[in-house]
């Protein structure tokens, strides 16, 4: 079972689910759930919460805050603990773009470090309609309780793929069809671009951008100018100014 400890010294799993946007979001998308943690004389969002849950036949614990705490940090009164989560692969991403008559529409996160990060990526990238999200298995943020609650519970509708060598899923998704996109600082305008077919759309790190070997096993480079003193934008803003720049083109 992958662990991380975050900032405040708390230890997340990738097997706990935790904020009430994102279990909802759980119980919703019917997977399984071994149980529900909540926490006991909490407010009328919760008891509906826990009737959602009663209702999916998922066994129901009351608990108080501390418990919860250890948990997950920031709870919001409710986690639930899965099984151990299974990532999709890169066929099945590209399945599923198949099943929906469409060009892969596919997002890779390129060791982004930050959870919250990623977990806003993934929210941006399901809002745009994309297929997949794809990230490396090391030097990454993964799927943690800290992910999962900023992707606001999209991570239940879309599937992501771990990977242990980027290039190789890269040159795999090239033989499937699929233009791949670096975004960095020096590339050619986002909007100037035509994004016909399969697209990816590779994001860096927060500190170090897209790593030069990734960077040169992609197709193309594009990049959003900057008109401010600040010379670049948070990752995930960044995902949704070009995310959606494609989004439209494909259902103009």
């Amino acid at each position: 079972m992958a662990k991380r400890i975050t900032e405040s010294g708390f230890e997340e799993s990738e097997n706990t689910v935790s904020g009430r946007n994102a279990v909802r979001e759980l119980l919703k998308s019917g997977k399984s759930v071994d149980r529900l943690y909540i926490l006991k004389g909490g407010d009328g969002l919760l008891s509906a919460i826990r009737a959602e849950a009663l209702k999916a036949g998922v066994p129901v614990t009351e608990t108080d805050r501390a418990f919860l705490d250890r948990l997950s940090p920031n709870n919001q009164g409710v986690a639930a603990r899965i099984p151990e989560r299974e990532y999709a692969t890169l066929d099945d991403i590209l399945e599923n773009a198949k099943s929906k008559g469409e060009a892969p529409f596919i997002v890779i996160a390129d060791c982004v470090n930050d959870p919250h990060n990623l977990g806003a990526i993934i929210r941006t990238a399901e809002c745009a309609g994309c297929h997949g999200v794809v990230v490396p298995k090391r030097r990454s943020a993964l799927l943690t309780p800290s992910a999962v609650k900023a992707s606001a519970g999209a991570v239940e509708h879309i599937p992501v793929c771990k990977v242990t060598n980027l290039s190789q899923a890269i040159d795999y998704l090239k033989k499937h069809g699929v233009w791949v996109y670096a975004l960095e600082a020096d590339g050619e305008p986002y909007y100037g671009v035509k994004y016909d077919g399969g697209a990816a759309f590779v994001l860096g790190s927060e500190g170090g951008g897209v790593s030069p070997l990734v960077r040169e096993h992609s197709d193309f480079v594009v990049s959003i100018p900057m008109y401010g003193e600040v010379n670049s934008l948070n990752v995930s803003t960044a995902a949704a100014v070009v995310l959606f720049e494609a989004a439209r083109q494909r259902n103009s």
